[in-house]
């Protein structure tokens, strides 16, 4: 099963070329399409590192597990 940055690597490419594409045929030129797909893009890229951290992930995959005991 695919886990949340399996699906925001996904993403980045498809938005920043979808977005792209999907511009273009509205009939924005490339010159605009291309920093608003890349925008796109990065608002990704960004909610993946400071909204939703890879530290939260760790965190709680951590805690999960019950302490070792030495003994």
């Amino acid at each position: 099963m695919a886990g949340y940055y399996d699906i925001v690597l996904g993403l980045i490419p498809v938005a920043l070329i979808g977005i792209t594409a999907a511009l273009l045929l509205v009939g924005l030129s490339l010159t605009a399409a291309v920093p608003i797909g890349a925008f796109a893009a990065m608002g990704i890229i960004g909610h993946a590192m400071f909204v939703n951290t890879p530290a939260d992930a760790s965190d709680e995959a951590q805690s999960a597990r019950p302490p070792m005991n030495a003994d």
